[in-house]
């Protein structure tokens, strides 16, 4: 056991070598793949999938034999960068269900369930998640539950998909597991087999001193496993800051067409990882290995963050043309600059907000036609002055109408805060100039040139306002409401340094 954990989940991908490849070439998973190293003819087969362990090929055959056994056997050289990029891939997908993680192997990821089962419901429901979320980039999974990692790691392997094993089982479930489902050293192997060992139970059943004393380390690990026992701690995994995709060619690109299709593969497997933890991509680099053993980097920054493939790609290509590589492409490596995904704010009743690319190009646009000071956020200045504001920088970050009430109190019973009245002020923007007829410094009628004429039948006011008397900016205003014998009721404003009079606004 592990102090501070209780539950563990092992996700594993089996055959992560022929995965990686299979991950960047989809068409692969349908037919048998082996990966394999060195140069002919001394060329050997290191992992193969599952089509072609169907067709008898297995690890450690020569190139030669696999293909007799299997004569539509597709061959693929062993590519680290793309056995790096889906381990990051796999912890990625990983990451998004727990945020404590242990990179245990290539393929092999453990995460600690622990606090989860509130949120996401039964070990076996957060195993689903689990396998859903490295599907989404690009990795079948298996996952083990357990109390241990040894344990996780053995259900893992054996049983369904999604295999978790009950707390006061655990012994029971591994007890049954044969030793031949499980990888061994070969000498270790053949130890067992001569001992007439045939399950975990059988191992785990030997004294463990006297297993070490035989076999050493390798015999005290093989004990553990049988067993269900963690020795080692727990190692959690942090996210880098930069998210990387790469992918090595099996041939020369000397032409942009071509050179963006690889672009195209590699950056939607990138997005595919970054949609999966809620990130988007602020800037990219690429980074192109050429044939002469030197590289050819640009980067681009992005106007607004994205994570649509087509429009980085777009973005790439230009910058490449304008910038081409001095000798053909043996590789690519994209290495992106992440900020969380914004939830844009909006309401129940509003439409959705625009796409950030949508956005950025029509205040370009508007930008280009009124000049930058006119385009912007408006902000209320802290004055008395009607209509004071200024424009503040436009981020997209608030849409109006979402903001509460700036004094509101949000335990407040909402019938006491509508006590007030059914009343609406509808601010008249621009004011309407109107004449007003006074009696004792007292509005008593009403007149304009669009037919209003009407007597003031009761009034409030006035109240004073004014500013800015140190300067040329100075102000200063009465305000009335008023109730016109028409039936309707208006709030007058008298400007008192120009003695003009205006409708400001009407109350609905």
């Amino acid at each position: 056991m592990v102090d501070g954990v209780s539950r563990i989940a092992c996700v594993r991908v089996e055959t992560f070598a022929a995965a990686a490849l299979e991950r960047c070439e989809p068409a692969l998973r349908e037919q048998p793949l082996a990966v394999v190293i060195g140069a002919p003819p001394a060329t050997r087969v290191v992992e193969a999938n599952a089509r072609a362990r169907a067709g008898g090929v297995r690890p450690g055959l020569s190139d030669a034999e696999a293909v007799l056994r299997c004569p539509a056997l597709v061959r693929r050289p062993a590519s680290a960068d793309a056995e790096a990029a889906a381990r990051h891939a796999l912890l990625d997908a990983c990451l998004t269900v727990s945020p404590r993680l242990e990179d245990a192997a290539p393929g092999i990821v453990h995460v600690d369930l622990g606090g989860l089962r509130r949120l996401l419901g039964a070990d076996t429901e957060i195993g689903r998640r689990l396998c859903r979320q490295a599907r989404a980039v690009g990795l079948e999974a298996r996952v083990g539950i357990a109390t241990s990692r040894a344990a996780a790691g053995v259900a893992a392997r054996v049983g369904p998909q999604v295999h978790a094993v009950a707390p006061a089982t655990e012994r029971a479930a591994l007890g049954v597991v044969p030793l031949a489902m499980l990888e061994w050293p070969a000498e270790l192997a053949a130890t067992f087999t001569r001992w007439g060992l045939a399950t975990l139970g059988d191992l785990a059943a030997l004294p463990r001193h006297g297993v070490g004393a035989r076999l050493g380390r390798a015999g005290l690990a093989a004990h553990d496993l049988a067993a269900g026992v963690d020795r080692a701690p727990f190692r959690p995994w942090t996210a880098p800051p930069f998210w990387e995709e790469a992918q090595g060619l099996e041939w020369e690109i000397t032409t942009l067409p071509a050179l963006v299709a690889v672009l195209t593969r590699v950056l939607e497997r990138l997005c595919a990882r970054l949609t999966a933890a809620h990130l988007v991509i602020d800037a990219l680099e690429v980074r192109l290995a050429l044939v002469s053993g030197g590289h050819h980097t640009r980067s681009v920054a992005l106007a607004a963050p994205l994570a649509e493939p087509a429009s980085i790609v777009a973005l790439l290509a230009l910058e490449i043309e304008a910038h081409p590589p001095p000798a053909a492409i043996v590789a690519v490596a994209l290495s992106a600059r992440v900020i969380p995904r914004r939830v844009a704010p909006s309401g129940l009743w509003q439409p959705p907000a625009p796409a950030p690319r949508d956005l950025a190009t029509v205040l370009t646009r508007l930008t280009l036609l009124v000049g930058g000071t006119n385009v912007g956020t408006p902000v209320v200045v802290d004055s008395h002055c009607p209509d004071d504001y200024i424009l503040a920088p436009f981020d997209g970050g608030a849409v109006a109408g979402d903001a509460a009430e700036p004094n509101a109190d949000p335990t407040a019973d909402p019938a006491a805060r509508t006590s007030a009245g059914p009343l609406a002020l509808r601010r008249l923007r621009p004011p309407r100039r109107v004449e007003v007829d006074t009696h004792d410094g007292r509005p008593t009628r009403v007149r304009d040139t669009l037919g209003l004429d009407a007597a003031v039948e009761t009034c409030a006011g006035p109240w004073r306002l004014s500013g800015h008397w140190w300067d040329t900016n100075a102000w200063a205003r009465d305000e009335w409401d008023v109730a016109l014998s028409d039936g309707t009721l208006w709030r007058l404003s008298h400007d008192r340094l120009t003695s003009t009079w205006f409708l400001d606004a009407l109350y609905d």
